[in-house]
């Protein structure tokens, strides 16, 4: 009697690593942000004949996963990270609780003990699963080899759909060395995760009936229509229908700063004319936007007198700070495109955008030039100007990133890579490195001040071996500058530990990491010097020496009302 081979038989018998990376592979995995360690050997040893999916070794795990957040960001594909057991895993944390407030999506493979020594306290061992519950949408341990092909696949669908976000699989030694004849299955079905992505059409209709009524109305528009892919959509509601726009930090270039009816970005960084339109509204729609305390500074006096429409993926962010009149749960795009199918009649607000124009034009971002010191503002101007307004643009967290959101021209979605929701100090430098990784073909700029740029700057390293021309420019004013500014006006300028006196040689550490360096402290020079640095083939640290008592201004001090803005004259 002829032997039958069953299905699984039929199918190559592999190890957990090599199945892994076959999953990896079926998911259209471009590229793995990642740092070997004891319990990912097996898997590191199954990259050594990869070809087709290279690791860039980060030089820290941090790095790591903030490379794969500005390749996510900059792509709109999920960044994939790979770190071993204890230290590596906990050393991710920080940037998977920064993809988390912003919606990027991620899966980290986390090295762990084999399955015996779980619990047991053994080398290397951390709870990842405890750690990373309350920062990831999901998180997975591997506990049978047969299940580790459903897990990869679910994971990548969860990160990806709905509200974005990172999810962790965290991998014991032994399933990346047993053998199975499992393989990627690409049906996912999951009862407890269907997220809604078709809005209601009736509360569509009740949205356009209210917005055709305003007289004041204002669309606020937030990084869930980046990540909707939803720009176009939101462009020609706005051409159609000529109402002001206003942006928060992580929707600025959804719709182009250049545009007549942009207010500018909304809170507490934010325009006058933008914070006064929200303020007085009759009608605010917000668009992937969270109204979180950087945005609505104070909740309680925010657009007392408007109907507020919220159409967002996450029901759970819909009423949570601004309750809402007509909530919308579903997906950015498809909601856009619902409303342009209406049609409704033009709001009749010719007086409002008068109103709104004139306190754009009387109220502009502004700052105080000077021939004694560079001006950090000047600096953002005159890149703007060399790059046209064409490049991706990274920043790190800080004065510097608000000055970036102010004023560097954001005309195009994704084009802004930032940390907003966590506002994470060292996410400029890997962060840049991973969008240049999704982005070969574009110019890529990362602006990163000085207390930042020493958290990671140690991933200067990658640079030279991938040939990544990268501009760095790194805005020193001896200072952890927000910290001290609201120091000085808060707590009597009692500068507690916000000073950087005494800092490294940085065009040594350029010139450490095999980098052109380019130091620039004469404001008369700094037009010159600029764009020589940015003519110069290849990746460049660019210091430039800034005022360290400038502010960042517009400011509105933590918990007032958005219309009570310091630095409006």
């Amino acid at each position: 009697m002829e032997k039958v081979e069953t299905k699984a038989q039929q199918r190559e018998k592999m190890s957990g690593a090599k199945l892994l990376l076959d999953c990896l592979h079926k998911q259209g995995v471009e590229i793995i942000f990642g740092y070997p360690g004891g319990s990912v050997l097996p898997l590191y040893d199954a990259l050594y004949d990869e070809t087709t999916i290279p690791n860039i070794l980060t030089r820290h795990e941090q790095g790591a996963v903030h490379a794969a957040e500005g390749y996510a960001k900059a792509t709109g594909k999920p960044g994939v990270v790979i770190v071993t057991s204890g230290p590596g895993a906990t050393n991710a944390v920080t940037g998977i609780a920064d993809a988390m407030g912003d919606s990027v999506p991620l899966v980290v493979i986390t090295g762990q003990v084999t399955t015996p020594g779980i619990g047991k306290d053994a080398f290397q061992e951390a709870d990842v699963l405890g750690i990373t519950l309350p920062i990831t949408k999901n998180n997975y341990q591997v506990r049978d080899i047969e299940e580790l092909p459903k897990i990869v696949h679910e994971a990548f669908h969860i990160a990806t759909t709905g509200r974005k976000g990172p999810v962790v699989i965290d991998l014991p030694k032994d399933m990346t060395v047993l053998e199975a004849y499992a393989e990627c299955d690409n049906v996912v079905h999951l009862e407890s995760y269907q997220p809604n992505t078709v809005p209601s059409k009736m509360q569509i209709d009740r949205l356009m009936k209210q917005f055709s009524q305003a007289k004041k109305p204002v669309l606020l528009i937030g990084g869930g229509v980046v990540a909707a892919d939803g720009s176009e959509e939101f462009r020609e509601l706005i051409e159609r229908y000529q109402v002001p726009v206003v942006s928060s930090l992580l929707g600025l270039g959804a719709f182009p700063n250049e545009h007549e009816l942009f207010l500018g970005m909304g809170g507490m960084h934010g325009t006058y004319a933008a914070n006064m339109a929200m303020m007085e509204a009759d009608f605010l729609l917000s668009i992937g936007c969270r109204f979180d305390d950087r945005l609505a500074t104070n909740p309680e006096a925010f657009a007392k007198e408007a109907v507020i429409a919220h159409i967002d993926i996450d029901p759970v962010e819909i009423g949570k700070i601004i309750p809402t009149d007509i909530p919308i749960v579903g997906d950015a795009k498809i909601a856009l495109q619902q409303m342009l199918d209406k049609n409704v009649k033009r709001p009749e607000c010719s007086e409002w955008l008068t109103l709104c124009a004139e306190r754009k034009a009387k109220y502009p971002l502004q700052y105080e030039d000077s021939n004694e010191t560079i001006k950090p503002q000047k600096v953002i101007e005159i890149v703007a100007d060399i790059t046209e307004g064409d490049s991706y643009v990274v920043t790190d967290v800080g004065q510097h990133q608000m000055w970036v959101a102010q004023f560097y021209p954001f005309n195009f979605p994704k084009q802004l890579i930032t940390s907003g929701g966590l506002g994470t100090m060292g996410y400029g430098i890997p962060a840049g490195i991973g969008a240049k990784f999704g982005e070969k073909d574009r110019s890529v700029v990362v602006f990163v001040g000085d207390g930042g740029f020493q958290m990671t700057n140690q991933e200067l390293a990658i640079l030279n071996i991938y040939n990544l021309d990268i501009k760095f420019v790194l805005m020193n004013n001896h200072s952890l500058g927000m910290v001290r500014q609201w120091q000085e006006r808060f707590f009597n300028e009692r500068r507690s530990q916000s000073v950087l006196d005494d800092q490294p040689d940085f065009m040594k550490m350029a010139e450490a990491y095999g980098i052109k360096g380019m130091k620039i402290d004469e404001s008369s020079k700094l037009d010159e010097q600029l764009r020589e640095a940015f003519a110069t083939k290849g990746p460049m640290l660019i210091e430039v020496i800034v005022d360290n008592r400038e502010h960042v201004l517009p400011m509105i001090p933590a918990g007032q009302p958005n219309d009570q803005m310091l630095g409006v004259e």
